[in-house]
């Protein structure tokens, strides 16, 4: 998602002098951290079971950070749909808006028990079929202080945004029918799984102790794995790389990808399901690691391709928000920076050098930003988790415990290979049954006629 085709400038010393600046505040930011990692250590409180009652200012709080995801994946829609080509544009909206009604009633039927029902250490039972015993209560398993509905409705928004982020690898190519169909499916064979996994009573990564905050394994390497195994299913567009042409309306994605930062906040700060400091925290860091990344991206642009980018500081922010998300809960605002700038580092290494490597068309980066930076995240908080920040957490390598870091990297690894694998056997049986990818006609005419009858601009004469 670089926009590079302009490369008359000479490369900018003022850039390579901010990012020397940069990473020499980084390793200040992190000695600093580990300098002080036995002291903060010994300030953490123990944890305190807090009892079963509905608290007002805690359920309001959650309820606007569900309102909050929920308004990320029309975000996302702008977003993706301003990277495409203008034939296209409507095509992406559909595709999210669909999701955000067909996984909204999968999550309800079906979905919130498999995640969350007392189970087995692989998947949650029935006992929550169509929402059964899921009241207006705490679950104390969950959530103390709010009710029962009120956790059921924000793990739904998170639910419907994670299939939407797999959109951006195969955009401008898929077959509509075939997509409401492989999204159900995935929806209920991987993210359900590993949802319960992670966050779910009884689920074996959380049984092991495994840190995800908000979800970088659950949503984002989740559904980074499946985008890679689309793109690789589905092949190239016609006329890639050459034939594609530059993002149609720069405005429209840097208007998304402000509602994603914006949403961002109750995804991350909502995570904590309490307005409390643990909440403020969140929200503090999830805006340092998006401002580091963003920053960081644009000044690689900057040194690479001769001048920044508008899109390579928005592809970076999101890279950043995407890598904090399960180190939110547990990390310092210098811990934060640190994941910030790897976010801007790495998936930019991913998306400038590795897919045009490998050549596959990962059309919006789907697997690049989301995967590439789920992965760094959830490790990075093996790194830089820390006590002093959340008691019911754990203190990573950087505060003394090399276990934490060795349980992310087995929980990556995990969810790396079961989200690729199931993705690719789900698309494969798709294709089987009612093909996957639109015609050559309608990939030429564009989706948005081809597939809706609508177009995104209307010519007056």
């Amino acid at each position: 998602m670089l926009a590079t085709w302009d490369r008359s400038i000479r490369p900018a010393g003022e850039a390579r002098l901010v990012i020397g600046v940069l990473g020499a505040l980084a390793v200040l930011g992190g000695t600093a951290a580990v300098a002080r990692a036995g002291e903060q250590a010994a300030a953490a409180a123990p944890a305190v079971p807090v009892p079963a009652r509905v608290d007002s200012g805690d359920t309001a709080w959650v309820l606007v950070s569900a309102a909050l995801v929920m308004l990320m994946t029309p975000g996302l829609a702008f977003f993706y749909g301003g990277l495409v080509r203008r034939k296209n544009m409507l095509s992406v909206l559909m595709q999210c808006l669909m999701l955000l009604c067909l996984i909204s009633l999968q999550w309800v039927v079906l979905g919130y028990s498999l995640s969350f029902a007392p189970g087995t250490g692989l998947i949650g039972g029935l006992k929550w079929l169509f929402l059964s015993g899921v009241g207006l209560e705490p679950n104390a398993d969950y959530a103390a202080t709010i009710p029962h509905q009120v956790f059921m409705m924000f793990q739904m928004m998170f639910a419907v945004i994670t299939p939407a982020l797999i959109i951006g690898a195969f955009a401008e190519r898929m077959k509509f029918s075939s997509l409401c169909v492989f999204m159900l499916l995935w929806a209920t064979f991987v993210y359900d799984p590993v949802a319960h996994w992670v966050w779910g009573v009884g689920g074996f990564l959380r049984q092991w102790g495994a840190l995800d905050f908000a979800g970088g394994t659950v949503v984002h390497i989740n559904a980074g794995m499946t985008a890679l195994a689309a793109a690789l299913v589905l092949g190239r567009r016609q006329g890639y790389p050459e034939g594609i042409s530059p993002p149609h309306n720069l405005p429209f994605a840097v208007l998304g990808a402000a509602l994603l930062w914006f949403g961002w906040f109750g995804f991350n700060a909502g995570s904590a399901l309490g307005a409390g400091g643990l909440a403020g925290s969140a929200f503090t860091v999830t805006h340092i690691a998006a401002a580091a990344a963003g920053l960081t991206w644009a000044l690689l642009d900057w040194l690479k391709h001769k001048k920044p980018t508008t899109l390579g500081m928005i592809t970076g922010a999101v890279g950043g928000l995407v890598s904090i998300t399960p180190a939110s809960g547990y990390v310092t605002p210098a811990g934060a920076i640190c994941i910030g700038i790897g976010a801007g580092l790495i998936p930019w290494v991913a998306v400038t050098y590795i897919k045009a490597a490998l050549g596959y068309d990962d059309a919006l980066d789907a697997f690049g930003v989301h995967g590439v930076g789920g992965i760094w995240g959830a490790i990075a908080t093996g790194l830089f988790a820390t006590k002093s920040v959340n008691p019911a957490g754990a203190d990573g390598l950087f505060y003394g415990n090399p276990v934490l870091l060795w349980i992310q990297i087995k929980t990556v690894l995990i969810t790396v290979v079961f989200s690729f694998v199931v993705g690719l056997v789900l698309l494969k049986l798709v294709q089987a049954c009612m093909g996957l990818r639109v015609s050559e006609h309608e990939e030429r005419v564009g989706l948005d006629l081809a597939l809706h009858r609508e177009a995104a601009y209307t010519v007056i004469d």
